[in-house]
């Protein structure tokens, strides 16, 4: 609603900056505009500024829609040139009113004899040393001009003028309302991609911890229904408490560690408090499952570090691991998570964001920084 009233707002004062332009830029711009009421030429200008913002909003509202953008531009162009003919035809009615009626609002009388004066045919205002003023009949008042081809070159102009703006805004909305869906249906992709690929690494741990027949199979499982919830009602979100998110991660985490018990030390800290902050949901998580699944070996010491920094609305996750030797039948599908994420960020937050990925032969670590606004 707001929108919309900053919108209808910024309309109202366009048109009205647009009626104050020939004013504002004249010499005699207020002389003009005083004027107004009883000079027939300013009253069709006026009415020509008024008409070219009445054909900009039917162009902006009903031609370009109905019309240019369904590509029809043979009817589009016929019925721009009607307007325009309607519009030229409606001023030259107006100035050849003000013509026939004169001045003042009366028909001019031209059967009228030239008054006569003692001194001959001559005004008295031609003898410089008379202190009479001149009758105010010795100087007719100007009459209105005929419409002409300079007016019709200004109707022109302005129509154009009317029809370009209503063209450039119009579509320059319209791409900016498909480049939003197109973002919106890149997303929907792209989180219809996460969802299962975390799904799958969940049951796996559980899958896992049911083989050893592990106490802690059903602690995994309320876990599991945990993160369910969570990815069916938050992620389908825009944006999600980062106080939730960083709750959901805690929950892998401890899933993780039921399941490696204390094979793999694993050093997890949160460092500073979500007052409030918003975050584009299962952002951080591809990252973090990344780790547990090349990080972790039987065969070999593996060490996996989680720190997430929070400063006001600056967020910074570091996560590393060792690089382990160890087949994994899911690897294949394991870059789908970081592929996904690296075009989330340029999506959600393309100037407010670093990320840095450091992979080398025996580790692998990533450093985002993130600006929550």
């Amino acid at each position: 609603m707001n929108k919309r009233i900053s919108t209808s707002v910024l309309h109202a004062l366009g048109c009205l900056i647009f009626l104050a332009l020939p004013y504002l830029f004249a010499e005699d711009g207020f002389t003009k505009l005083a004027d107004l009421p009883h000079d027939a030429h300013e009253r069709r200008n006026v009415l020509s500024y008024l008409l070219t913002i009445v054909f900009f909003y039917t162009n902006y509202y009903l031609l370009i829609p109905r019309f240019f953008f369904r590509k029809l531009y043979g009817l589009f162009g016929l019925t721009v040139l009607g307007c325009f003919v309607l519009i030229n035809s409606a001023l030259v009615v107006v100035n050849r009113q003000g013509f026939d009626s004169g001045p003042t609002g009366h028909p001019p009388s031209f059967n009228h004899h030239p008054p006569s004066y003692p001194m001959g045919n001559q005004p008295p205002s031609a003898d410089r040393n008379s202190p009479y003023p001149p009758p105010s009949h010795a100087f007719p008042r100007p009459m209105p001009r005929r419409p002409g081809t300079s007016e019709l070159t200004q109707t022109f102009f302005l129509t154009l003028a009317g029809l370009l703006m209503a063209v450039v805004i119009r579509v320059n909305t319209r791409w900016q309302q498909t480049e939003r869906e197109k973002i919106q249906s890149e997303l929907a992709y792209l989180k219809a991609q996460i969802n299962p690929h975390f799904l799958f690494n969940t049951l796996n741990s559980i899958y896992s911890l049911a083989i050893i027949e592990s106490p802690q199979t059903a602690d995994a499982i309320v876990n599991l229904s945990s993160f369910l919830r969570y990815v069916i009602q938050e992620s389908q979100k825009d944006q999600v408490s980062l106080q939730n998110e960083l709750a959901y991660i805690d929950q892998y985490i401890a899933l993780q560690k039921l399941r490696l018990g204390d094979t793999v030390p694993i050093k997890y800290t949160v460092e500073g408090k979500a007052n409030g902050q918003q975050i584009a949901p299962l952002l951080l998580i591809s990252f973090i499952e990344n780790a547990f699944k090349y990080g972790v070996s039987p065969e070999e010491p593996s060490t996996i570090s989680i720190t997430i920094s929070l400063h006001g609305f600056e967020l910074s996750c570091h996560v590393s691991n060792r690089k382990v030797r160890v087949y994994q039948p899911t690897a294949v599908a394991s870059g789908i998570g970081l592929s996904n994420t690296k075009a989330r960020l340029q999506l959600l937050y393309p100037d407010r964001h670093r990320l840095v990925i450091h992979d080398t032969p025996t580790t692998f670590t990533v450093d985002l920084s993130l600006t929550l606004v």
